[in-house]
């Protein structure tokens, strides 16, 4: 007996129901992107591993896809690393392509190889399915597209101040309301560790304090003891666990905690400023916070830092998120071009959307036009109608098999077509047809000469 098929966990297959409700995201995501001024590119699906490996820090690293060389990679593997049994080194020499992890780390690559068919500062968005080797569970999937907007050669904060505003834009179009956008900068996490002694740390600092509120300040400080951060430097640390108020309250307890930091009270100053002018704009769906804790994971941030929580109550991880990155480009060999961009994670906009039934209703199109097969000479007077509906902009289409037409109205039905069209012997004979409205099933008979007028009106109204 043959095996049940099945796809890999953390994938799925989307039915039209389910696509037109993603299309409505992508479509609102798209709107708003092109009123910002931000142009359309794409990339190839997977990179060179060299282009990925070692952006997003050892834990991306062991998330990233790695893709097997063509022909019999196996001769690249000498005995004596083969013996070893070491993946990584194996890994290496047997596979020279990945998946790509995400969206910002390939766009670096394009403004580099392109930078001089560009003119900076440039301004992209880009949708796109991204794939990570992460532990599937409700909102992570291996495979789930990202809608990412970036800027590349500008230094200036109104970039992010826009960004803010971009997110706000999107979220009230799709009527997500009360989101929570919580800000970070990479320089205060800078200047956290650099207070208590451990800057040399601050990766490993940064990727423990980004969990807690996924494990709770115990495991947090657990970990970081594991990574090398003696108790002393821990205690210092306290303050922060126990920040409150609103955004500029705690912004004010960070300032006082990081006076002793040049470059933590620029992290400070810096959110200060974006908080400041975001004031001034009137956001209608999101609210601003402050999180000391949002590293987001990622080495490449070196200035402020976005996340986006759905609303509360409801159980989702983040929905957005993004930051700065002053020289993400260097690494491929083009210094000093300082870039921002954020991202919306559409997989768990539609989950949320979804639990709070915000989605409007008919977005799958129903209005189409399903001609009855009564048998050749039928169904050719029939192709001939559809073909002239089609070249009006009609949806219609013939039944394939003169069925019983019990079993074609049914068809109809669970398909949802709104109107059936019936042309029989007689119909043809005397130049009419039978237009029935599958919803509310009045039945009209109209002269075939007529059915693209009478198409062409129901449609609009």
């Amino acid at each position: 007996m043959a095996q049940k098929p099945a796809i890999p966990k953390g994938t799925r297959d989307f039915n039209a129901s389910e696509l037109a409700k993603r299309n409505y995201i992508f479509d609102t995501i798209k709107h708003q992107f092109q009123l910002f001024g931000f142009q359309p590119i794409e990339t190839p699906s997977f990179e060179k591993s060299s282009t990925l490996m070692g952006k997003y820090g050892d834990e991306g690293d062991r998330l990233i896809f790695k893709i097997l060389d063509s022909g019999d990679y196996m001769k690249k593997v000498n005995d004596e690393t083969y013996a070893q049994k070491d993946t990584t080194q194996i890994t290496s020499k047997i596979s020279g392509k990945a998946l790509r992890y995400d969206l910002t780390v390939p766009f670096a690559r394009y403004v580099v190889q392109h930078q001089h068919e560009l003119n900076f500062p440039f301004k992209r968005y880009q949708i796109q399915p991204v794939w990570r080797a992460d532990r599937p569970q409700k909102g992570r999937f291996r495979e789930f597209y990202q809608c990412d907007a970036d800027v590349v050669g500008s230094n200036s904060l109104w970039q992010e101040v826009e960004f803010v505003k971009l997110y706000d834009a999107v979220f009230n179009q799709l009527k997500l309301k009360d989101c929570k956008i919580k800000l970070n900068n990479r320089k205060i996490l800078s200047g956290l560790a650099e207070i208590i002694g451990e800057s040399d740390k601050l990766v490993d600092f940064t990727v423990a304090l980004d969990k807690l509120d996924k494990i709770g300040k115990d495991k947090v400080i657990e970990e970081l003891l594991e990574r090398g951060i003696d108790q002393k430097a821990l205690e210092k640390l306290n303050p922060i666990f126990e920040l409150q108020g609103d955004v500029q309250t705690k912004l004010n307890q960070i300032k006082t905690l990081l006076s002793s930091s040049d470059i933590g009270l620029k992290g400070v100053e810096e959110l200060e400023f974006i908080v400041n002018q975001t004031r001034e704009l009137d956001l209608k769906a999101c609210q601003l916070d402050f999180d000391v804790t949002l590293a987001r994971g990622l080495n490449y941030y070196t200035g402020a830092i976005f996340e986006v929580q759905a609303p509360e109550g409801v159980k989702m991880g983040s929905i957005g998120g993004g930051g700065r990155y002053d020289d993400l480009t260097g690494i491929f060999g083009l210094k000093d071009l300082s870039g921002v961009g954020i991202s919306f994670g559409l997989d768990r906009i539609f989950l949320v959307m979804e639990s709070l039934n915000l989605f409007p209703e008919n977005l799958v199109k129903n209005e189409r036009l399903l001609f009855i097969n009564f048998g050749e000479n039928e169904a050719r007077h029939a192709i001939k109608l559809i073909s002239i509906l089609r070249n009006h902009g009609v949806a219609a289409e013939l039944y394939p098999d003169a069925d019983k037409m019990k079993k074609q109205m049914t068809y109809a039905n669970k398909n949802e077509y709104q109107y059936v069209a019936l042309l029989g012997g007689n119909e043809i004979q005397n130049k009419n047809l039978t237009l029935k409205n599958m919803i509310s099933g009045e039945q009209q008979q109209i002269p075939q000469s007529d059915l693209v007028d009478v198409m062409t009106a129901k449609l609009k109204n």
